[in-house]
């Protein structure tokens, strides 16, 4: 289990997106005087120009699905935001996954625009 914390000393300049898939990864901890202090926060401190994290728990499948539908979007060249909303739109619009509970839990935030792969 990574800490806030432990997050926050790790060196990740240059690193693009971090992508935490599991369940309510972008929740924090309330502490006096510091506000809400959870791993996205720690991902900035760090270095992430962007993160992906879940709000709430979500399913295994709906997360499987999802995060290859983005993937698969961002090597396409689509932008973080709308590589994200797209796949979103289209797990809404479909019969088995369109329950906001598939999909919905996963924000973005930071730096947007395409990812060059190499």
């Amino acid at each position: 289990i990574l800490t806030a914390l432990e997050a926050s000393s790790l060196d990740l300049w240059g690193t693009r997106m971090a992508v935490l898939s599991a369940c309510e990864t972008g929740l924090g901890e309330t502490r006096r005087g510091d506000g809400v202090y959870g791993l996205r926060r720690a991902l900035v401190v760090a270095g992430a120009e962007s993160q992906v994290m879940s709000l709430w728990q979500v399913s295994d499948e709906g997360t499987r699905a999802l995060m290859t539908d983005f993937y698969t979007k961002l090597k396409a060249g689509v932008a973080r935001s709308a590589a994200l909303r797209e796949v979103q739109l289209q797990m809404l619009r479909s019969g088995a996954r369109k329950h906001p509970y598939y999909w919905s839990s996963f924000i973005l935030s930071g730096a947007d625009g395409p990812i060059a792969f190499q």
